[in-house]
């Protein structure tokens, strides 16, 4: 899944701050992009569960796959830029130590926020609680809360030793209490038994918090002049892709699903060379991802105004963004399920065996629902923006 939030506050003045910045409108533009489409993966999971894997080249249709893949992007985009906004953030504020409190007590509001909201919202019907995306996003933030005390030479030089020698790392098999620690930082998803009931980690922390710390290494490029940013970013977002094909064809290193030739033709062979692991997300997944990521955010200036403004309306306020559409997705899809089938089914966790007789996929209903979604969401957003500009209570920053 991919489900993210944001690291900063509203913009503001503060006494006895640096001047504030004006907002970087790219950022804001190329985040709501991230989440519109996010909104389709989550649906898809909801509303068009499927009997193969979307990633199942051999056996899924293109269109499902291309329908998995394009929301790969949305994940790595988000955390980055919840990088960049550490930096531009801490900017305003007279020292990192203001920055270092509210990354430490954001992130540790974004693990509760996980494991009671969001997981409440997910769960319905199944007694499993889900690590996801907004939990290995607020433990990034607890890890950077610290990190950013270091040089940033070396912090940059330690988030890519992580991202580019993960594969290195040892792997707990299988995982008990005793490794739970360990593969929580690195390990692919696991279920771990708990007295209190089973726990299904999806999302491991130590990558993920290796792309917020680039993201905030990457912070003085938004500062730069428009042309020069947007050359950095082109230039960056080029050589990452490039980097991912020359490494992908080698099939050596730096995924753990080798790509290979498809019986069904050379389009799905093209597929699976595309088709790179998001859990763990591997190196080769983030230099596909955050390259695309780095390029939108080079061209997202070029957008027509009306879109880049419709976008950033999303952009600017993400977190109620998630909690809304996911609110929508969960809650129609129960309605749904219970009107269509006479039971609610959570068909984001049903297995094959327990769908009902009358339910099929449908790629249709998915979009046709996504688009709902969106629709309904605009304005709630477009009002919270407003609301957040106009207002300066403290709890907003954490919201």
């Amino acid at each position: 899944m991919s489900q993210p939030a944001t690291a900063l506050p509203p913009d503001g003045p503060t006494p006895g701050a640096p001047a504030a910045r004006p907002r970087v409108p790219a950022i804001d533009v190329v985040r709501g992009l991230a989440m519109v489409l996010m909104a389709i993966d989550h649906t898809r999971e909801f509303w068009c569960a499927t009997p193969v894997r979307p990633e199942d080249v051999a056996q899924a249709p293109a269109a499902l796959f291309l329908t998995r893949w394009v929301t790969h992007f949305c994940a790595p985009a988000f955390v980055f830029l919840a990088g960049v906004s550490v930096f531009l953030y801490q900017q305003k504020r007279p020292g990192r130590g203001a920055a270092s409190r509210f990354l430490l007590t954001r992130g540790l509001w974004l693990v509760l926020l996980e494991l009671v909201v969001i997981n409440f919202i997910l769960q319905w019907g199944y007694p499993l609680l889900v690590l996801e995306v907004i939990w290995a996003l607020g433990w990034s933030m607890v890890l950077l809360a610290g990190a950013l005390w270091l040089p940033r030479g070396l912090l940059a030089g330690l988030a890519l030793a992580v991202v580019a020698g993960q594969h290195l790392l040892p792997a707990s098999q299988p995982v008990a209490a005793a490794s739970a620690g360990w593969a929580l930082l690195y390990h692919s998803p696991f279920l771990l038994p708990t007295p209190l009931g089973p726990v299904l980690a999806a999302y491991t922390v130590l990558p993920w918090a290796a792309v917020m710390a680039l993201g905030y290494v990457a912070g003085p490029w938004f500062g730069a002049p428009l042309a020069r940013r947007q050359r950095w970013l082109g230039l960056a977002g080029g050589a990452a892709l490039l980097f991912f094909a020359g490494l992908r064809a080698t099939n050596w290193y730096g995924d753990p699903a080798p790509w290979s030739m498809q019986p069904r033709g050379a389009g799905y062979t093209l597929l699976s060379f595309l088709n790179v692991t998001k859990y763990p997300p591997s190196l080769l997944f983030l230099s596909l991802t955050l390259g695309g990521a780095l390029l939108a955010l080079a061209g997202a200036g070029r957008l027509p105004g009306w879109l880049g403004r419709w976008l950033s309306t999303y952009g600017r306020v993400p977190l109620f963004y998630f909690v809304l559409h996911f609110s929508l997705i969960s809650g129609g899809a129960y309605v749904w399920t219970r009107l269509a089938f006479g039971q609610a089914l959570n068909l984001s966790f049903a297995a094959v065996k327990d769908w009902p007789p009358g339910y099929q996929p449908s790629l249709l209903r998915l979009y046709a629902v996504w688009l709902l979604v969106v629709a309904l969401t605009y304005w709630p957003c477009r009002w919270y923006q407003g609301y957040k500009q106009r207002h300066a209570h403290w709890w907003l920053s954490y919201l």
